[in-house]
């Protein structure tokens, strides 16, 4: 790619991804109440989900913490500099999220973590082969670094 641009100017960002199981779409402040629910009530989980172990999140922050987040990863997929998907299941509850940005080290393409919520940690190893092989097949990136499942 050229410059410094996280994804090429003409490249189309998939809106969506969807299967039988969940479908993605654009993480936004309109989804805060039950984001903030799913990963709230899956801490430990969620740190003990491969790529998540080292991370600072999931804390302690409030709703409206959460709210602003979720306008910063909103406004992140506006400029194109990364993508945060929300996972919902077909009823429209939200599940997890799937994020999509720059390595930080320069070793990859893009950095790509996905979590679920406890109460549906069977939809952790399917999320990730969808959205491996989605990443494979619909974006531009040749290394991307997102850590493997144990099937």
């Amino acid at each position: 790619m050229a410059g410094d641009a996280f994804v090429p100017p003409g490249f189309v960002v998939p809106l969506r991804l969807e299967t039988t199981a969940f479908a993605l779409e654009p993480l936004g402040p309109e989804h805060n109440e039950p984001d903030y629910a799913a990963w709230s009530s899956s801490r430990e989980h969620i740190h003990s989900t491969p790529g998540w172990e080292e991370s600072s999140w999931p804390d302690d922050r409030t709703l409206e913490d959460n709210l602003r987040d979720l306008e910063r990863h909103a406004k992140d997929f506006a400029d194109r500099t990364g993508f945060t998907y929300t996972v919902l299941e077909p009823g429209g509850d939200v599940v997890g999220c799937v994020y999509i940005y720059p390595d930080r080290d320069g070793a990859h393409d893009a950095r790509v973590q996905s979590w679920v919520r406890e109460s549906r940690a069977e939809l952790d190893v399917p999320l990730w082969r969808a959205v491996d092989d989605w990443l494979g097949s619909d974006w531009p990136f040749e290394r991307v670094a997102y850590a493997a499942r144990r099937a």
